[in-house]
């Protein structure tokens, strides 16, 4: 099972992802949260925390991997945890192709490249 612990819901992932993804499993999904800026290390610790039992829970003994993308600190966090639990977790590639419009903003396209492990 491939858990995605991200803001990406893979309903609007592109094919080259979806079928990378399915070769871990089925796909279950987990919104990532929105951390708080002002928040203290112990309070990202204690979310950490909460979203890791979450985890598990919907692991159940299975064979999990985790594709978490997000909020650096808090996931760094997460990925210590899980690790520590036998629980595999991965990041997603991309190249990114950006250009600025003629008023200044920026325009990002992100193309997926593959999976890699934390």
């Amino acid at each position: 099972m491939l858990i995605n612990f991200s803001n990406h819901p893979s309903e609007y992932w592109g094919k080259k992802q979806l079928e990378a993804a399915r070769e871990y499993g089925e796909i279950k999904e987990i919104p990532f949260p929105a951390v708080d800026p002002n928040a203290s290390y112990d309070d990202i610790q204690a979310m950490a925390e909460c979203y890791v039992l979450k985890i598990q829970a919907i692991a159940q003994n299975q064979h999990v991997t985790v594709h978490i993308m997000g909020e650096m600190t808090f996931t760094y966090l997460v990925v210590n945890q899980l690790k520590e639990l036998g629980i595999e977790c991965i990041a997603s590639t991309s190249v990114r192709d950006a250009e600025v419009t003629s008023d200044g903003r920026k325009i990002s396209d992100f193309q997926f490249v593959k999976f890699r492990r934390y």
